[in-house]
């Protein structure tokens, strides 16, 4: 069965996809969490409280109320019309069907099928029983004729059905979370303006992940021999169960830094993670010798380290090499065509980091230095300098990283420190930081770190 590697964007990806053939790999897919769960082009945007709210394990209760809802008890019996006669189960019958296959499902969809089965068998020894030629033509017929009955109380359903209604209708979303989410979380849920239905729905990133999560509920998706999961810290619960799924035989193998946590819900603990991945018993394994970043850059993010609120141990550089510089400059721009010239004297890539909303300032200040930089792509573009949004940077690798004002990116939003992390470990041979306000508190001087650093 096909191997799955699962990156945290399509950037990452093709880094590692060239080297997946040297490792004698021929039958893997490789995609990101959001490539693997769209069903559909994304036309809303969820505000940051209410995609908290969706990617919350509490959902997948929520979303297995909503629909098993649909499930009615009989009220009537089956009357199944064969020629002048008529083959019926009575309403208390029909209804033991019902409950036995709600108490045995393993899925809606299975459910359902052991319903339309088991109506249909009855029907046959009755039929046996009158000395009926029953072959299966017969069972065909019979089978057609109970549908609409079954339909009655156990209906097809698609999963874009049900979450219009969990997220349109303020009635279902409470029977549905009574005793699940607070007043607050189902409001910030619901839809400001219900479309008309779901297939006029404008869906959200998060919804693909619930709706996923109804999907697994009404039939198992395709599975994988082994998935391999890279920035696993940055999964939510949701998103979890959704890879969890697709292990046909529970074979995973969780790569991640908790230190590296950007996205709302990023783990802080990997045995909750792992619980969520179905493994919460999987053995960890802490790679606390770093062979890529060297000591310079290793002790400058150990420090920040200590600031995360994460269980993660200190990183001890195997390589003693590597260069830390340290510039304050009067203009950020300027700073850093200076640092950019300077690391062009050096072999190898170099990359620019910073915060997202800063990087076109910076990318046109470059321009007009006449340094040539390449867009962030997809691992292939040829120039040497690359301008990488922090946002994007993880799981990249350059030979050398200017990052530009960590003050900004560490306050990019309530992850924003973690970002700093990411940005700080990019680098495999020179790091250079270029800043105008004043750096963190926690930022080593040079005696701290044995460096060659310059203020």
């Amino acid at each position: 069965m096909a191997v799955l590697i699962l990156g945290p964007n399509r950037v990452f990806l093709g880094y590692i996809a060239a080297v997946l053939p040297a490792l004698g790999e021929v039958d893997v897919e490789q995609t990101t969490v959001d490539g693997l769960l769209a069903r559909g082009p994304l036309r809303a945007e969820d505000p940051e409280q209410t995609a908290v709210v969706k990617h919350d394990a509490r959902m997948a209760h929520v979303l297995r109320r909503a629909l098993y809802r649909r499930v009615t008890r009989p009220a009537d019996g089956i009357a199944v019309p064969d020629g002048s006669y008529r083959w019926r189960i009575g309403a208390e019958e029909f209804r033991l069907v019902v409950t036995g296959a709600l108490r045995e499902t393993t899925s809606y969809g299975v459910g359902r099928e052991r319903v339309l089965s088991r109506v249909v068998a009855l029907l046959l020894r009755q039929a046996e029983a009158r000395g009926q030629n029953v072959n299966a033509a017969w069972a065909r017929r019979t089978a057609r004729a109970v549908t609409g009955y079954v339909d009655a109380v156990w209906p097809v359903v698609r999963p874009e059905e049900v979450l219009a209604e969990v997220l349109g209708d303020p009635a279902v979303l409470d029977e549905a979370a009574d005793g699940v989410l607070s007043p607050a979380e189902r409001a910030a849920l619901l839809w400001d303006r219900p479309p008309r239905s779901f297939r006029s729905a404008r869906w959200s990133a998060a919804d693909m992940v619930l709706l996923d999560e109804i999907s697994g509920l009404l039939e198992r998706p395709r599975g994988h021999g082994h998935v391999i999961v890279d920035e696993a810290q940055d999964l939510s619960p949701m998103q979890c169960r959704a890879i969890a799924r697709r292990s046909e035989h529970g074979s995973i193998t969780v790569l991640g830094d908790l230190a590296q946590g950007t996205t709302p819900w990023a783990a802080r603990a990997w045995r909750d993670q792992l619980a969520h991945l179905g493994r919460p018993e999987a053995e960890l394994i802490a790679l606390t010798t770093g062979f890529r970043v060297p000591a310079a850059v290793v002790a400058v993010a150990n420090r920040l380290l200590e600031e995360l609120a994460v269980d993660v141990p200190g990183t001890r550089s195997f390589r003693t090499d590597g260069h830390l510089a340290v510039r304050r400059v009067s203009d950020p721009g300027e700073g850093t065509v200076a640092a950019v010239r300077a690391a062009l004297g050096h072999e190898g890539s170099v990359a620019v980091i910073a915060a997202d909303a800063a990087l076109d300032a910076l990318t046109a200040a470059l321009d007009a230095g006449g340094v040539e930089v390449s867009p962030l792509g997809d691992g292939t573009c040829a120039g040497r300098v690359t301008a990488v949004p922090v946002s994007m940077a993880k799981g990249l690798e350059y030979d050398h990283v200017v990052v530009v004002e960590p003050a900004r990116i560490a306050e990019t939003g309530t992850r924003g420190p973690h970002l700093l992390y990411v940005a700080l470990t990019r680098a495999v041979s020179r790091l250079d930081v270029v800043h105008t306000r004043p750096l963190p508190s926690w930022f080593p001087e040079p005696a701290d770190i044995g460096s060659d650093l310059s203020y």
